[in-house]
């Protein structure tokens, strides 16, 4: 894994869209997230959490997802590429849902982004593609739901991201969590 994880495509939305275009480079803000992206904010900023309380910290300010994702989507006949699922960056070569909370991400020269958990796929994957639900699910040897639509973290240090940009991870001191829906 050292060495081989990378920034494959970086993606934002100004907008509340699902599906966010692909970019040359974003900009990590320190605290806040994704310069310009609709979920950008120190505060909750995704529709659904906002109507619950919007005064809960964010802790979905970049939406990171595995190539190999789109890989195993595309080979089951979904039509699938980097910025589709709404993710800011698209990486390779790295088990983004096996991390701890916690994980850091050096992304590029300077940008940090700390793990906080995993993307709780919706209905509106339905939307985009019918059936892409039930394919970001899956069950694990004890039976147990697995979630495979991506991660979710906070900028700790800004910087720019770039498709190529390597990875780098710093794994947690203390017990290891394993990642839960947030």
């Amino acid at each position: 894994m050292p060495g081989d994880a990378a920034v494959v495509a970086v993606s934002l939305s100004g907008t509340h869209t699902f599906s966010k275009p692909n970019q040359d480079v974003i900009r990590l803000l320190a605290g806040l997230g994704v310069e310009g992206d609709a979920h950008m904010g120190v505060t909750v900023k995704h529709r659904s959490r906002v109507a619950r309380d919007p005064s809960l910290p964010n802790l979905r300010q970049v939406h990171l997802v595995h190539e190999e994702l789109h890989d195993e989507l595309r080979s089951a006949g979904f039509a699938v590429r980097a910025g589709d699922m709404g993710e800011n960056v698209t990486t390779r070569g790295l088990d983004l849902l096996g991390l701890p909370v916690g994980a850091r991400l050096h992304l590029g020269e300077t940008a940090v982004v700390e793990i906080t958990g995993l993307r709780n796929p919706c209905l509106q994957l339905d939307g985009f593609q019918d059936g892409l639900l039930k394919a970001v699910l899956g069950r694990d040897e004890d039976g147990g739901l697995v979630r495979k639509a991506g991660i979710m973290g906070i900028v700790i240090e800004g910087g720019e991201v770039r498709p190529g940009d390597p990875i780098v991870i710093e794994f947690p001191a203390g017990p290891l969590h394993r990642l839960e829906p947030v």
